[in-house]
């Protein structure tokens, strides 16, 4: 056990130290403090002794020096154990500090507001309290650190029911929870003064800095835990899935959080109105409309069957009337920038489906995109373009209106696992083939699905999100009379693959710039 003597509070944020420190003045301790916390512990009437009558020295330069000094870091560091330390304290007058609490400058509030200047972020970067925290936590064999108001009640309960002791065990916990506050402390300075530095395309080292929102109910299995966390930047982006508000419904789960995300980077790069329906992972219906309602009905249509418990992303205002027709079948969730009252009220006849409301700009940004593999990370660019040319290769040359079917049909592609092939017509997606491993393959479901549900493929557009290898898979959707292709080109077939595009009279559009998503 550790016997509580000696303390030391120096806290910016003063929430339950009053508590705290009636506990340790009726247990017996001693308090030294700062500042404006001697100030708050007077006006209690709580005795406390200023750190300056300690040590002998002022506080200076505007407050950054207070607690810097061997008095108080001898008091802390010296191990009670050692006859050594204990013969050197006694010589120069050191008394021990058994616990120490500090919490530190809210830098991170501080910088979150757009008006905050470079200078006012600098003076609170916290010097001293790092510091102490640092200390005790280093020696919390013998000294308890307090390092979040959210520990103090623990103490205090401790302090009163073992008569002004803390068990060893409790300390060191209390001792490794400091090193995870200081180092994201660190981390956010760095994040902060680091934004606008001119900086490798790839840093040799980079913070990745994750702040838990939530705990889900289980990972893509129920037998998996999980847990939703926050990254934390200072970059201006909004429309983040993180800051989706949730409107109703269950919450959310590890894959409904996937597949939000992959109908949210879709249907945020659409326009006019549109809606994208997602089922694991993939895309199995999108479509643009005159209007919302239209967008979704043409979507759902695509694949009627693989929509059921899908997630539906919407990039216009929900009205009624199209809350009402997205009821009447199962779905997951709904995700769009708005809702007018009558829709919340229609959703609320199905309770269970998860509304979430979330305003985006149309793109995305961001610089890097994370995969994990055992052991590290993947990092790489972020996917932020569709095409870098559009190189009409074919005898036949698009009108304006192929020429956007086409590119339409291509941003589906980018956005479907790979093997991609995706046809489409009239502003609607009428047959998705995605992750397979054979390009043909992605082909003939593509077909198969928009024959399924009685699309004609006569005249519609075809994009495969990488090179053909060879002209097979052309062909499987050219012979149903598709009548245009786009794709990124650079394969050694490119020749041949071209040559059945002329042999059926087909358009083909070289994109140069593949979009595989594994």
């Amino acid at each position: 056990m550790i016997t509580i003597k000696r303390a030391i509070l120096s806290v910016s944020d003063k929430t339950g130290i009053l508590d705290l420190a009636k506990a340790l003045v009726e247990s017996g301790a001693e308090i030294i403090s700062t500042g404006g916390t001697a100030k708050a512990l007077r006006e209690a009437k709580i005795p406390v002794t200023e750190v300056s009558d300690v040590t002998a020295f002022p506080e200076m330069l505007d407050g950054r020096v207070k607690t810097l000094h061997p008095k108080i870091f001898a008091g802390i560091l010296f191990r009670r154990e050692v006859p050594e330390h204990r013969k050197e304290v006694e010589k120069e007058e050191v008394k021990p500090i058994d616990l120490v609490c500090v919490n530190l400058y809210p830098f991170e509030k501080v910088v979150a507001k757009k008006e905050t200047e470079r200078e006012t972020a600098i003076e609170n970067i916290d010097i001293g309290g790092p510091s102490l925290l640092r200390a005790a936590a280093k020696n919390s064999s013998d000294v308890v650190v307090l390092s979040d108001p959210d520990q103090y009640p623990a103490i205090i309960n401790e302090l009163k029911t073992k008569k002004g002791r803390v068990s060893k065990e409790i300390a060191r916990q209390l001792g490794a929870a400091v090193f995870a506050k200081t180092s994201m402390y660190d981390a956010v300075i760095s994040l902060y003064l680091n934004q606008e530095k001119e900086t490798p395309a790839f840093p040799a080292r980079i913070s990745l800095l994750l702040e838990k929102i939530a705990d889900l109910r289980y990972g893509e299995n129920p037998h998996q835990k999980a847990g939703l966390y926050r990254e934390k930047s200072f970059r201006s982006e909004i429309g983040l899935l993180v800051d989706a508000e949730q409107l109703q419904g269950k919450e959310l789960s590890y894959n409904n959080y996937l597949d939000l995300e992959a109908a949210l980077s879709l249907v945020r790069e659409l326009d006019p109105e549109a809606a994208v329906i997602v089922k694991h992972n993939n895309p199995c219906g999108v479509a643009l409309g005159p209007d919302i309602l239209t967008a979704f009905q043409k979507a759902r249509a695509c694949d009627p069957v693989s929509a059921f418990g899908g997630i539906v992303a919407l990039n216009r205002p929900v009205a009624e009337n199209t809350a009402a027709e997205i009821i009447t079948g199962f779905v997951e969730c709904v995700i769009a920038p708005e809702y007018s009252e009558a829709a919340l009220s229609a959703f609320k006849k199905k309770p269970d489906i998860r509304v979430l409301r979330l305003s985006w700009p149309k793109k995305e940004g961001g610089k890097f995109d994370f995969r994990k593999v055992g052991g590290g990370f993947l990092i790489q660019d972020v996917d932020a373009t569709l095409f870098s040319e559009l190189k009409i290769v074919s005898a036949k040359s698009p009108d304006a209106a192929q020429l956007e079917e086409m590119k339409f049909a291509y941003l589906v592609a980018k956005y479907t696992k790979s093997n991609a092939i995706i046809l489409v017509k009239g502003g609607q997606t009428i047959g998705i083939g995605a992750g397979q491993m054979s390009r043909i393959d992605s082909a003939r479901i593509a077909v198969s699905k928009a024959k399924d549900f009685g699309f004609d493929i006569a005249g519609a557009a075809v994009a495969s999100d990488a090179f053909f290898p060879f002209p097979d898979a052309l062909e499987v959707v050219a012979k149903e009379g598709a009548v245009s292709v786009i794709h990124p080109g650079g394969s050694k077939k490119d020749s041949d693959v071209l040559a059945t595009a002329e042999k059926y009279k087909m358009i083909m559009v070289m994109a140069g710039q593949r979009h595989f998503r594994h």
